[in-house]
C-alpha cells in the first residue's frame, strides 16, 4: 500500500510474496495488504491531496484569481502532492539505497517530478493521486483474499473448556491445554486440539477440514481434529496433541508456505520485470533526447512529456501483483473444497496432466477390509491359527491387518513370536515353537517355495495365505468396497482428456474386478513397488505428464518419480502431509478432477491477466511514444489494468469446481 504504509512491496522489481501471515520476501517489505488499518485510514491522504487538487483546477479554469499564479500555485499544487507523493518519493530512496534504483517508485517519483518541471502540476499530482488510490484498491483486494484463506482455515479456538478430576470445569487458553487432558464440547462448540473421543458417540461438522458439511458420525477412540464441531450432545476428548502440533496447525503452515514454491510463470514475470523496467527507462530518455537529431521545431518540453508518459504506463504492477495474486487464489480455492496445494508450481503441473495414476486401496475403495471367509486345511486348530495370524498381523498397519483383527479380536498375549519380519509387498513372516510361520499374498508362498493346491487367480476377493512349517494349511478372503464417487471421478477424468491408470499390489483378480467396474481400462495388480515405478516410467518415457494418487507415504519412490504426488488421507497421517504434494482431506476421490480443474482455471486467469497487461501497455507505450496518449490513458495503463488484472485474480475464489 502507498498511502500510510509505505511498506508494501515493490512490484516492479521485488518478489511479492502473498500469503496470510504476511511474510515477505523482497527487500522492501512492501506488502499490499494492511489488514490493521481502517479502509477509511488507507484512503485518507488520497481524499486530501483529491480536494485540494479540485480546489486548483477550479482556480486554474472556472474561478481564475489573480493570487493563484506563480509560487502560490505552485505551492498549492505541492501541498497537494505531497500526502500522496511523498510516501513513494520516500520509498524511491530506500529502494535506490539497497540497490534497486529501477523501482515502481522510482518511474512514478522521476514521471510525476517530471510533470512538475514541464509545469503541468495538476497532472503531477493527479498522476500520483490515482495510482495511490490504485495501490488503496489493490490492498483492499489482496486483504480480503488473505483474510477469506485465513478465516476458512484458522479455525481454532482460542479457549476450551477442560475437565478435572473432580469433573469441574475450567475454561483456559488452547495453547495451555496438555497432552493426556480431557476437553468437555458443548454442542456448537470447536475442538480446540486434537485428540480421542472418549465419548460413546458423537457427531462433527468437519467442513474446516474438508470442505465437506456433511456431518462425520465418530465413535469411542475415533480421532477428532482441531476444527471440527461438536453437533448435538456434550462429548468429552483427551488431548493427545500439543497445540503447535495439531493436523490444523501443520495444514495452516502448509498453506503459508505455500507459495514458496513459486510457478514458473510468476519466476519469469520477475525476471522478466528486472530486465524490462531498466530498458524502458533507457527508451524513456531516448524518447525526449534523441528526437532533436531529427525534429526540426523540437520542443524539449514536448518530448519530455511522451516519455514521462511512456515512463508512467511502463510499470509491470499489473502482471507482479495479479499473477501471484491468481495463484494464491487457486491454493485459496482449492483449501476450500479441502484440497491442500503445496505450492503454486503444483497447480501448474496440475493444468497440464495427462495421466491420473492410482493407487486401488484407500484410493479409489474405501480401504475398509471385512474378512469374508477363511478355509483352513484343518478345522480343529482354527481357533489357534487365527490368534497366531492376528498377533502376527498385529506387527503391520496394513488396512488387512486391521480385518483380521476385528475378525480375531483381542491380540492373545500368551503367544510369543521370534524373528518378526516385514517383507515388503508379499506379506510377514516369523517364528513360533521353532516353526516358521508365513502370512501375506501367493507371491510370499512362492518365495519361500511353499507348494499349495488352489489357483489364486479364481478367487476374486483379496487373499491372505497361511503357511505353518513349511506347509500351506489355508487363506483368509478379504473384501473391500468401492468409493461411492470412485466411478464418476472416472468419468470427469475422461472428459477432461485424461487417462486413468490403476496399480495395486493387490491380486490381480482383484484389481481387474475393480478396474472393470470403474470403467478403467488400464490396470495392473500383483504389483511390488518397484514394479509400479517401471509403469509410471513407462508413461513418463512417452513425455507426459503423470499425477500419482496414493497413501504418499508407503509409495514414496512412485510419488517421488511422478510430476505431481497426490495423497488421499491427510486426516490420518501426519507423514502424509509432509510427503505429498497435494493433499486431499476427506479421501474422496472426486477431488482429483476438482484439483485439476482447480489447476486449469488458475492458469487460465494467469495469463488472461498477461495478456490484459501486455496488449493493453503495448497499444498505450506505442501511443505514448507517438504523442497521442494523455498521462490520463497513462494513468489507466497502469492503475487500471493492474486493478482488473487483480479483480480477475481473485474471482477464482468465488467460481465453483
Amino acid at each position: 500500500m502507498i498511502s500510510n504504509n509505505i511498506n508494501s512491496t515493490d512490484c516492479c522489481s521485488n518478489e511479492t510474496k502473498v500469503n496470510h501471515n504476511h511474510k515477505e520476501e523482497s527487500d522492501h517489505n512492501h506488502d499490499h495488504s494492511n489488514g490493521n488499518e481502517s479502509t477509511f485510514k488507507m484512503f485518507l491522504p488520497a481524499i486530501v491531496s483529491f480536494v485540494l487538487l479540485i480546489i486548483g483546477i477550479c482556480f486554474d479554469n472556472y474561478f481564475p484569481q489573480s493570487w493563484f499564479s506563480g509560487w502560490t500555485r505552485i505551492l498549492w499544487y505541492s501541498i497537494a502532492y505531497l500526502p500522496v507523493g511523498f510516501p513513494v518519493l520516500k520509498e524511491a530512496l530506500i529502494s535506490i539505497k539497497k540497490g534497486d534504483v529501477f523501482s515502481e517508485f522510482f518511474l512514478m517519483s522521476i514521471a510525476t517530478l517530471g510533470a512538475f518541471a514541464i509545469e503541468e502540476y495538476p497532472e503531477g499530482v493527479a498522476v500520483m493521486l490515482f495510482y495511490t488510490v490504485g495501490e488503496v484498491f489493490q490492498s483492499l483486494a489482496i486483504t480480503r483474499a488473505k483474510t477469506n484463506i485465513k478465516s476458512l482455515l484458522d479455525q481454532r479456538p482460542d479457549e476450551v473448556t477442560i475437565l478435572d478430576e473432580n469433573n469441574k470445569t475450567t475454561t483456559v487458553k488452547s495453547e495451555t491445554v496438555k497432552i493426556g487432558q480431557i476437553i468437555q464440547l458443548k454442542p456448537g462448540e470447536k475442538v480446540g486440539l486434537d485428540g480421542v473421543l472418549i465419548s460413546e458417540l458423537a457427531s462433527f461438522n468437519t467442513a474446516a477440514l474438508t470442505g465437506e458439511s456433511k456431518p462425520d458420525t465418530k465413535k469411542k477412540e475415533d480421532i477428532v481434529l482441531t476444527g471440527m464441531i461438536n453437533l448435538n450432545t456434550v462429548s468429552q476428548i483427551k488431548v493427545t496433541t500439543a497445540y503447535s502440533d495439531s493436523k490444523l496447525s501443520k495444514i495452516l503452515e502448509m498453506v503459508q508456505d505455500a507459495s514458496s514454491r513459486k510457478a514458473p510463470t510468476e519466476l519469469f514475470i520477475r525476471k522478466f520485470a528486472k530486465i524490462y523496467t531498466p530498458i524502458v527507462v533507457v527508451l524513456a530518455i531516448l524518447i525526449c533526447l534523441l528526437p532533436i537529431l531529427f525534429v526540426q521545431d523540437y520542443i524539449f518540453s514536448q518530448w519530455l512529456y511522451r516519455a514521462l508518459v511512456f515512463l508512467v504506463i511502463s510499470c509491470p504492477c499489473a502482471l507482479v501483483i495479479s499473477i501471484p495474486l491468481g495463484y494464491f487464489g487457486g491454493i485459496g480455492a482449492a483449501s476450500k473444497n479441502g484440497i491442500l496445494v503445496k505450492g503454486s508450481n503444483f497447480l501448474d503441473i496440475l493444468a497440464t496432466i495427462q495421466n491420473v495414476v492410482m493407487d486401488k486401496t484407500g484410493t479409489m475403495t474405501e480401504g475398509v477390509f471385512k474378512v469374508q471367509e477363511v478355509v483352513l486345511k484343518s478345522e480343529s486348530n482354527k481357533n489357534e491359527i487365527l490368534q497366531i495370524v492376528n498377533t502376527l498381523e498385529n506387527h503391520s498397519t496394513h488396512p488387512v491387518a486391521t480385518a483380521i483383527h476385528e475378525f480375531v479380536g483381542e491380540i492373545d498375549t500368551t503367544i510369543q513370536l521370534e524373528n518378526v519380519e516385514e517383507i515388503a509387498g508379499h506379506g510377514l513372516k516369523a517364528t513360533i515353537n521353532n516353526k516358521e510361520i508365513l502370512v501375506g499374498n501367493f507371491k510370499l508362498m512362492d518365495k519361500f517355495s511353499i507348494s499349495y493346491d488352489i489357483d489364486p487367480t479364481s478367487i476374486v476377493y483379496t487373499t491372505i495365505a497361511i503357511a505353518y512349517g513349511n506347509e500351506f494349511i489355508g487363506y483368509i478372503t478379504i473384501a473391500d468396497s468401492i468409493k461411492e464417487d470412485a466411478s464418476s471421478t472416472i468419468n470427469k477424468l475422461e472428459t477432461l482428456g485424461i487417462k486413468s491408470t490403476m496399480l495395486s499390489g493387490d491380486k490381480s483378480s482383484v484389481v481387474q474386478f475393480v478396474a472393470k467396474t470403474l470403467n478403467i481400462k488400464n490396470a495392473f495388480g500383483d504389483l511390488l513397488p518397484e514394479d509400479k515405478v517401471n509403469k509410471v516410467k513407462e508413461i513418463i518415457a512417452k513425455n507426459e505428464t503423470v499425477a500419482f494418487v496414493g497413501d504418499g507415504v508407503n509409495d514414496a519412490p512412485v510419488v517421488a518419480l511422478s510430476n505431481v504426488g497426490i495423497a488421499m488421507g491427510g486426516l490420518g497421517s501426519d507423514a502424509t502431509i509432509e510427503t505429498a504434494d497435494i493433499v486431499i482431506q476427506d479421501d474422496k476421490p472426486s477431488k482429483i478432477p476438482m484439483a485439476i480443474a482447480i489447476g486449469k482455471q488458475t492458469k487460465k486467469i494467469v495469463w488472461q491477466n498477461i495478456i490484459l497487461a501486455f496488449g493493453v501497455k503495448a497499444i498505450v507505450l506505442v501511443l505514448g511514444a507517438g504523442g497521442l496518449a494523455t498521462m490520463w490513458e497513462a494513468v489507466f495503463a497502469d492503475v487500471g489494468v493492474a486493478l482488473l488484472a487483480i479483480l480477475n485474480a481473485v474471482r477464482i475464489q468465488r467460481m465453483k469446481f
